[in-house]
């Protein structure tokens, strides 16, 4: 019998460790037990007018060699594409404006032009930026870009670009885990100014797309996951709760199903790539300063909503889409227009116009609570608002509603993370990853599954067949 692995969590997280464990060991014995109706957990397809699209995560940071590697280790690498090249805007103070060029995050650099989105006044404090010094192990977001550059370029710029990767408040969003790269160069002296001046690539006429998806929609990819991990002889289990993990001689043994019928586990290894609050409460009784420190990670809660317009009936949709600055009091925070934003999306009818509507951040717990109808007629109207037309009726639509869906990467992050990580690496046969910890997109995931398949297998004993080769 080969060593048992227990992966809690059938997201990306845990998909994508359980397919390296198998592609490497496949005399592992590997099952991923999920408590949710499927595999994947926030990618998810779903199908809307006939065309099945994302209604969770749609890209992956195209720069990202371990989702690149991936794609094509699952055969999948002749669907990599990348967005249409169709800017996308902000919407604010009444009208969409160009996101600004050469910024990181929305943090200006020497080249970057505000003039427009912000005021004559605010532009000027943009250009002119203040001297500023770490002080401390951690700073905000909100705190550090709104002494260099102002308030404005905060609120108008750099908010809502971060809002669609964590739908936090960045007064709270911590800089040194938001932007880890940034933070470690302003540790090692420089401004802020020098600092993204750093990361910038050099201007091209043409850059590099910054993004990739794959035909038929991103959630392609965790389907994929799961098939892999069941052909190389793995199980996916999936409306399964984790409820308990218990030490053993042997191991690990995880208790699983309703109270009323429990289903026990054993393994040598357990993975839990579950958010911060259940790997939390899974970890109470063996790293108590671990399940504290997960603990204190919060959540934003958020909604999808997929419209499907009339294509006869509507212009061709300006651009990619638009952020909202949280300061607008808007209910959507961004709009995608899928189908000009994504070829394949626009060839996949020629009836309808697919776009979709982002609603959500952090601690705005009265918008989530409408019912679905009062959420797609305001993303409806607010789009039409942004557009400067009344939008038609949708012929079919969508809500997905992600409660606790983004984990927010407030100040102190990073110390939450080490402190769990360590006396998480005390315990033998158990490990931890996820969104929590080093990126709460796709590529950062994908990053974290690989490391955390590479620690396993390096503990791991030989198998059987690895020491006849060898003697």
């Amino acid at each position: 019998m080969g060593t048992r692995v227990v992966v809690v969590g059938g997201g990306i997280a845990g998909l994508a460790t359980a397919h390296h464990l198998l592609a490497a060991r496949p005399d592992l014995e590997v099952h991923v037990i999920d408590g949710g109706d499927r595999p994947g957990g926030k990618v998810r397809g779903e199908t809307v007018a006939g065309v099945t699209v994302d209604v969770g995560a749609e890209s992956i940071v195209a720069s990202s060699a371990t989702a690149r590697r991936l794609i094509t280790d699952l055969g999948m690498a002749d669907d990599l594409v990348h967005p249409e090249r169709v800017p996308a805007t902000i919407w604010s103070r009444g009208a969409r404006h160009p996101v600004p060029p050469r910024t990181f995050m929305g943090i200006p650099s020497a080249e970057t032009d505000t003039t427009g989105l912000l005021d004559d006044g605010e532009a000027r404090r943009a250009a002119d930026p203040a001297p500023f010094v770490l002080a401390g192990s951690d700073v905000s977001v909100g705190d550090a870009v709104g002494a260099v550059h102002g308030r404005a370029v905060v609120d108008r710029i750099v908010e809502p670009l971060l809002g669609g990767v964590y739908a936090g408040r960045v007064d709270a969003l911590s800089l040194r885990a938001t932007m880890p790269g940034l933070w470690s160069a302003m540790a090692e002296g420089r401004s802020l100014p020098e600092s993204v001046r750093s990361l910038l690539p050099a201007p091209t006429p043409r850059p590099a797309p910054r993004v990739m998806g794959l035909v038929g929609g991103t959630h392609r990819l965790v389907e994929a996951l799961a098939e892999r991990v069941t052909a190389a002889g793995g199980r996916v289990s999936s409306g399964s709760l984790v409820r308990e993990l218990h030490r053993t001689p042997e191991g690990w043994r995880v208790v699983s199903g309703p109270t009323t019928h429990p289903v026990t586990h054993d393994a040598e290894v357990v993975v839990l790539a579950t958010p911060a609050a259940p790997t939390g409460r899974l970890l109470g009784d063996h790293a108590p300063r671990a399940a504290l420190a997960l603990g204190a990670v919060e959540y934003a809660s958020m909604a999808v909503v997929t419209l499907a317009l009339p294509r006869s009936q509507v212009a061709t949709l300006p651009g990619s889409g638009f952020l909202v600055p949280a300061v607008e009091g808007r209910t959507i925070k961004a709009a995608t227009f899928s189908a000009a934003k994504w070829a394949w999306v626009a060839s996949a009818s020629t009836d309808v116009t697919l776009l979709r509507a982002s609603i959500g951040r952090a601690r705005e717990v009265a918008t989530l609570q409408r019912d679905d109808d009062e959420l797609r007629s305001v993303a409806l109207a607010e789009v039409g608002e942004a557009l400067g037309t009344t939008l038609p009726e949708p012929v079919d639509s969508h809500v997905r509603r992600w409660g606790g869906g983004l984990p927010q990467y407030d100040l102190g992050h990073t110390d939450r993370v080490a402190v769990a990580r360590a006396e998480v690496a005390a315990l033998p046969g158990l490990e931890i990853t996820g969104a929590a910890y080093d990126g709460v997109g796709i590529a950062a995931v994908l990053d974290g599954a690989l490391r955390t398949a590479t620690t396993i297998l390096a503990a791991l004993p030989p198998s059987s067949t690895t020491r006849q080769e060898s003697s």
